[in-house]
């Protein structure tokens, strides 16, 4: 595995896009061990397309464009109704965490759709991990898997340093009500802009 494919992951997963936002918005108004489940949820979400592109499914996507917009269309839909509820949850925020166990796991399965609903990220990965396979690789699926791995652990790792470090200024904004208010309804017009952008993207 090259220092090359290392970096230009991290570069990718570093860059802001509806999981990062998920996540961090997570972080900030239900807590770490919150915005830990939604790591988790948005890492699983990408496993689909990265088994598409190991087996050469993504390319059946990108030649369909029904089935294409079929899941893009799926995918706005669900940004809007995250930036919906956000919009409409707009409480005071408190240091203590909500102790029901069961809101981790829809806090997860949460962010596993929002990755899921993405067709981009299938195109992406068939065009991405195939420029890191050497060409003595004994088995170019293994290498691509074993990429694949490597490409989910770097997601996690980042997802949750940006959970928790939006989890770390909770306090600053603790009792503004005001402030509370404003950054909910502004990661909910994020979720907007976020689904615009994908309803406009051409395979």
């Amino acid at each position: 595995m090259s220092f090359e494919f290392l970096l230009t992951a991290l570069i990718v997963v570093l860059i802001p896009g509806s999981g990062v936002i998920y996540t961090v918005s997570t972080g900030l108004f239900q807590g770490a061990r919150f915005s830990l489940a939604a790591a988790i949820g948005c890492t699983f979400g990408i496993i689909p397309h990265l088994l598409a592109s190991v087996f050469g499914l993504a390319a059946l996507l990108h030649a369909s464009a029904l089935a294409f917009e079929m899941v893009k269309y799926i995918g706005v839909a669900y940004l809007f109704y995250l930036a919906y509820g956000m919009w409409r949850d707009t409480g005071s925020l408190s240091l203590s965490e909500p102790k029901e166990s069961s809101g981790y796991l829809q806090v997860g399965l949460r962010g596993t759709f929002i990755n899921i609903l993405n067709p981009k990220l299938s195109i992406f990965f068939l065009a991405f991990l195939p420029q890191f396979i050497s060409e003595q690789a004994a088995s170019p699926m293994a290498e691509m898997l074993k990429l694949s791995l490597t490409f989910m652990g770097l997601t996690l790792v980042v997802f949750v340093v940006y959970g928790l470090g939006a989890n770390s200024v909770r306090r600053f904004v603790v009792g503004n009500d005001r402030l509370v208010k404003r950054l909910q309804r502004s990661f909910a017009g994020v979720f907007v802009a976020l689904g615009a952008k994908l309803a406009f993207e051409d395979r």
